[in-house]
């Protein structure tokens, strides 16, 4: 029944014309840059945001988020690192004001760090994501794993529905966490290969949630476990969950 409610959902937002939809007034997006976040994931999302002419980016560092300080913004996003050190360099303060933006309509999108960042099974997350991981062993791997994209994602991704291969780097294997007050998060692709080292859980992969999207309060979340950004291929796929999560401002 979940995933029905989620399919009328989805094809409402279709309907209504507001997914990936341009807007007059430009998407202003604040864009993690600071302890925490490393790799090729900040200036890879700056570079492929930098062609869209109605999306400004602002990069934010740890101490930039106090309270209202995302005010006036679309979209908070936060890539690949450390997801518990994103967490501590922006503090309780840092932690509320992204809960607050998100509740209030603001849009999230979350890759890797980004995507633990959100879950609600930290202590340390903004819990944005009513979602834990399976296991406290993270560190699977780094390397190309496969993944099925499912029908419903594609008006969100800008992804053919089907299978494809995806840079992963020890993203969050996620479950629902069952919390009564954030809506359940609905899956967009599962993985469909694994790594599994470092003693990490064989077969805790395969078909769970790789990509996965949610409401918290009023606004829209997208998580990835593994890396579009840096995948061939899928190099539209972050300005499209960029407009997504800034057009869902809900009542």
């Amino acid at each position: 029944m979940r995933r029905v409610a989620w399919a009328v959902a989805i094809m409402g937002w279709i309907l209504a014309g507001d997914v990936g939809a341009a807007t007059n007034q430009a998407i202003r997006v604040a864009l993690y840059d600071d302890e925490g976040s490393s790799g090729k994931g900040v200036p890879r999302v700056m570079e492929l945001l930098g062609g869209a002419r109605d999306i400004e980016v602002t990069s934010f560092a740890a101490g930039d988020f106090k309270p209202n300080a995302l005010e006036g913004h679309g979209v908070v996003v936060f890539t690949g690192g450390s997801g518990s050190r994103q967490a501590e360099a922006i503090g309780e303060v840092g932690r509320e004001e992204v809960r607050r933006f998100v509740r209030e309509g603001g849009g999230y999108v979350g890759i890797c760090a980004g995507a633990y960042l959100a879950c609600a099974g930290f202590s340390w997350g903004v819990g944005v994501l009513d979602a834990k991981t399976v296991s406290p062993k993270w560190r699977r791997g780094k390397g190309t794993v496969k993944i099925e994209v499912t029908p419903s994602a594609s008006s969100i991704t800008g992804l053919a529905p089907g299978e494809r291969e995806i840079r992963y780097a020890n993203g969050p294997i996620i479950v629902g966490l069952g919390r009564v007050d954030i809506p359940d998060f609905e899956p967009l692709a599962v993985f469909r290969s694994e790594l599994a080292e470092n003693g990490s859980p064989v077969g805790a992969m395969l078909g769970s949630p790789a990509m996965a999207c949610g409401r918290y309060g009023r606004g829209r979340v997208f998580i990835s476990s593994p890396h579009p950004e840096q995948t061939v291929g899928m190099e539209k796929l972050v300005e499209c969950v960029i407009r997504w999560v800034a057009s869902g401002r809900g009542p």
